[in-house]
């Protein structure tokens, strides 16, 4: 019988006894928060966890638990260098791994920035679009030939996804007015989009691709909002809450905001999870663009799972990188 796991289950529920020896995961951000914790539950599985870093002394500090965790149980973790904020930084880690030529069971496109000041990346992008998207999407299609045939792809997307679709006309805000949590949407949306897009392209030979809500977790990620902003942003939750007759929000633990990830990446029927939304380990449910969906209930908007956006977005992302895939 399938164990069912919700908000509250932890990547260690998730995972249990399950066994990855002989798995090879690529995860990127793991110089803090959730890529820590989903490269420490996979590489205490026995995987072999390739981990990406822009500051490889801080993620090489930051790591001492995974590396444990994988001489434990006889996995494998090693960290390389990524900058996802300068596609020349995001070929050449692309270029090394595709020179290795070692395959990989499973990608979580974990690393990402949220709510940070207008800001362009090396490549003139908008900061979180370049960032979160567009730096991913070069590099999980640059390394697509090394996923074998039944891998996975997660993309780390958001409930804030419902901030904002994608601006095709106008990615980098260049006639927009900036909005820092407008600019984090529509990156998140992208997430979603891409995954839709890459599942429609690689599931022939098995492979699929899905997105994941972790949750609402105090991490690094927030470090760019003004002091005070997610308090007050916690309060209007409340209120909501309150109006709906529902508890009061929790923060989640890092432990739980990674079990989505490992779930959808390991544990769930990938016919299930692919071309999807996944939070609080389910498929979510679709919610039309037209009807109210408050920040506390689970869903996502229908534009984010829409076929069609999907593949303009894929046309746009090439054009901007100077790339077909």
């Amino acid at each position: 019988m399938t164990q069912t796991f919700g908000a509250t289950s932890t990547t260690d529920d998730v995972l249990g006894t399950v066994s990855l020896q002989g798995r090879r995961v690529l995860v990127t951000g793991v110089s803090a928060g959730l890529g820590i914790e989903t490269a420490r539950a996979l590489a205490a599985r026995g995987a072999h966890v390739i981990g990406t870093a822009r500051d490889l002394a801080k993620a090489g500090k930051a790591t001492a638990v995974v590396r444990q965790a994988a001489q434990d149980s006889g996995g494998g973790f090693e960290v390389v260098e990524l900058d996802l904020a300068d596609l020349a930084s995001v070929r050449a880690c692309a270029d090394a791994l595709n020179a290795r030529g070692d395959a990989f069971d499973l990608i979580v496109a974990n690393a990402g920035v949220m709510a940070t000041p207008l800001g362009y990346t090396k490549d003139g992008f908008e900061t979180q679009f370049g960032t979160n998207h567009l730096g991913h999407f070069v590099l999980v299609n640059r390394i697509a030939g090394l996923l074998r045939d039944g891998a996975r792809l997660v993309n780390l997307a958001s409930s804030g996804h419902r901030f904002a679709d994608v601006d095709l006309d106008d990615p980098d805000f260049r006639t927009t007015e900036y909005a820092p949590f407008v600019a984090y949407g529509r990156s998140k949306t992208a997430n979603i989009l891409f995954a839709v897009a890459f599942d429609r392209r690689h599931r022939a030979r098995g492979v699929r691709a899905t997105a994941v809500h972790p949750g609402g977790i105090m991490t690094e990620l927030a470090r760019h909002m003004p002091a005070g902003q997610i308090e007050a942003m916690v309060a209007q939750i409340n209120e909501q809450a309150a109006a709906e007759g529902h508890p009061p929000f929790q923060f989640k633990t890092v432990p739980q905001g990674a079990a989505t990830s490992v779930w959808a990446g390991v544990v769930a029927d990938a016919d299930a999870v692919g071309a999807h939304y996944c939070e609080n380990c389910h498929v979510s449910h679709i919610v039309p663009d037209d009807q109210p969906l408050g920040l506390i209930n689970e869903g996502v908007r229908a534009y984010a799972l829409d076929p069609d956006r999907a593949e303009a977005l894929w046309r746009k992302s090439e054009e901007m990188v100077g790339e077909t895939f």
